[in-house]
């Protein structure tokens, strides 16, 4: 096993559906621009009222990747 150095990025997802709908969307915009994610940290999750319900919620993420050795 090699050792490895990691870096991360918060990122806040935002979902109507549900909190692990907006965490996807937050680690799938990151996988666009950014190789190697590796794990991921729930770090906030907050919500939106209207009208007395739920109107969407955010959920804050840190996502963590290993920098390539090249």
């Amino acid at each position: 096993m090699s050792d490895n150095v990691y870096k991360t990025v918060e990122l806040t997802g935002s979902s109507e559906t549900s909190q692990e709908d907006a965490v996807r969307k937050a680690i799938h915009e990151a996988s666009r621009s950014i190789a190697n994610l590796r794990w991921f940290e729930v770090t906030d999750v907050r919500g939106h009222i209207v009208d007395n319900e739920i109107g969407h919620w955010q959920v804050s993420v840190k996502v963590g990747f290993t920098i390539d050795n090249q």
